[in-house]
């Protein structure tokens, strides 16, 4: 089956750099988008970055200018790169996809498992 799994979270100080990767996995046809969605403590889940196959993105307000969403498409792989992070940045962060799998018919979403960004002050 199809499996998205996200890498690169951790801590980091404020002002700083991360970058986030997540490789979807399996019997893949064809993927429209990717992107990634944060969850901070005690509030609703949120877009902050997606690229679509035809490359082109949409982005969090609050994070445009600091954050930039790539792909290697024929890894099936998208990052997250984040720079001059800020505490209200802290959340999980999950990787997301819009694909079909090769023995269906139609595009399906799937979650990878998150991972924690953390950022001090």
């Amino acid at each position: 089956q199809v499996q998205l799994v996200e890498s690169g979270g951790g801590l980091v100080q404020a002002g700083g750099s991360l970058r986030l990767s997540c490789t979807a996995s399996g019997s893949i046809f064809s993927i429209s988008r990717m992107g990634w969605y944060r969850q901070a403590p005690g509030k609703q889940r949120e877009m902050v970055a997606v690229i679509h196959s035809g490359d082109s993105t949409n982005y969090l307000d609050s994070v445009k200018g600091r954050f930039s969403i790539s792909s290697d498409n024929t890894k099936n792989t998208v990052f997250l790169q984040m720079n001059s992070v800020k505490p209200e940045d802290t959340a999980v962060y999950y990787c997301a996809a819009l694909l079909r799998a090769t023995m269906s018919s139609y595009e399906t979403d799937y979650w990878g498992q998150g991972t924690q960004v953390t950022v001090s002050s």
